[in-house]
């Protein structure tokens, strides 16, 4: 396979059509590769449109959320970054490339171990991988000025809103399917952390995320 011709063509009628249009982001996705981070039972389908299969239930994003997604949240070159679900690690390579340093956090000890050693193998040491539940809070590396939750939650990631500096933006698929919203929380000067809709998805949840009440008759 001619893995720069797929990527070039991946970018040009998935990622341009999907309204992804900054440079660096673009530029991102040709230079980190993708196929590096997929099982390689499904390495031929690196550059398709569709989740891909990671193990314990759990998929990479198609190539046109994750560009979406690193779009808005704009990570800059001092920003601390918070990623919950590390999964194959790839979409922790591209922070990782426009952030100061990346933490991230996977409840799969295998998903984890695997990822690291990509990271490592990539040359990216500016990354640290946790082990841990964080569909919940993750309170100790501090606060971040960019988090984004890889797993859906049904409802507003209040607690995590709380962990982002002034300025910070949080990335999160919210709400239940078939309806979900992938979704920019942005923290203004003053306490409240307003949510701007983008685009419609689907995403498997994040695990052990909060459930909402349910009326029961």
């Amino acid at each position: 396979m001619d893995y720069e011709q797929v990527r070039f063509n991946m970018i040009e009628q998935q990622i341009r059509p999907w309204e992804v249009l900054d440079p660096k982001v673009l530029d991102l996705l040709l230079k980190v590769k993708r196929e590096d981070f997929v099982p390689s039972i499904y390495q031929s389908l690196a550059f398709v449109d569709t989740g891909i299969p990671l193990g314990h239930g759990e998929a990479m994003w198609a190539p046109v959320v994750e560009a979406r997604a690193l779009q808005s949240v704009q990570v800059g070159a001092n920003d601390r970054v918070l990623e919950i679900g590390t999964g194959s690690g790839y979409f922790t390579a591209l922070l990782a490339h426009q952030a100061q340093s990346v933490v991230t956090v996977e409840i799969h000890a295998d998903l984890s171990a695997e990822a690291d050693r990509r990271l490592h193998a990539h040359g990216l040491t500016n990354v640290h991988t946790r082990l841990g539940d964080g569909a919940h809070d993750w309170s100790l590396d501090g606060l971040f000025d960019v988090i984004v939750l890889t797993g859906s939650v049904p409802l507003s990631p209040e607690t995590y809103l709380k962990r982002l500096n002034p300025g910070g933006r949080l990335f999160a698929i919210v709400g239940e399917g078939p309806a979900m919203a992938a979704t920019l929380y942005t923290c203004t000067a003053s306490p409240a952390c307003p949510g701007v809709a983008l685009f419609e998805t689907v995403s498997k949840s994040l695990a052990n995320a909060a459930e909402p009440e349910r009326f029961v008759f």
